[in-house]
């Protein structure tokens, strides 16, 4: 079975956050970086940094303890830029509390986003 990296790295984020751990390390990808400039942007994690250990790497992630729950979406589900609530209420608890990270046409980017541009996309994470 493939290794499914943006479901570790948003898993490992998780725990780190849990347990007060100021920093974590996760494993790269392109899918990865993208999806922690989002994370940055929104204010859920501080600054990152590509680690060279000689081998694949890793990222360097600066926590801020802003995440409660986070998760990869499975399967990736394809949304319509019409159904955006719906999907919302399935994994945001609250209006305005959280963010769904989407694969579109246009690149990775938050719901509200991919709502603004009236895009749909395949679902690939939640984050709150």
């Amino acid at each position: 079975m493939a290794n499914d990296l943006l479901a570790d790295a948003l898993n490992t984020i998780k725990t780190h956050e849990h347990f007060g751990k100021p920093t974590c390390e996760v494993h790269p990808s392109k899918l990865v970086r993208e999806t922690l400039k989002i994370l940055q942007a929104r204010g859920f994690i501080g600054d990152f940094e590509f680690v060279d250990d000689g081998k694949s790497g890793q990222f360097r992630i600066k926590l801020l303890g802003k995440v409660n729950k986070c998760g990869a979406i499975k399967p990736r589900y394809p949304i319509k830029g019409t159904q955006w609530n719906e999907w919302e209420q399935k994994y945001i608890p609250g209006v305005g509390f959280g963010i769904l990270i989407v694969s579109t046409s246009s690149g990775l980017m938050s719901n509200e986003e991919a709502k603004q541009k009236g895009l749909g996309g395949r679902l690939l994470a939640f984050v709150y």
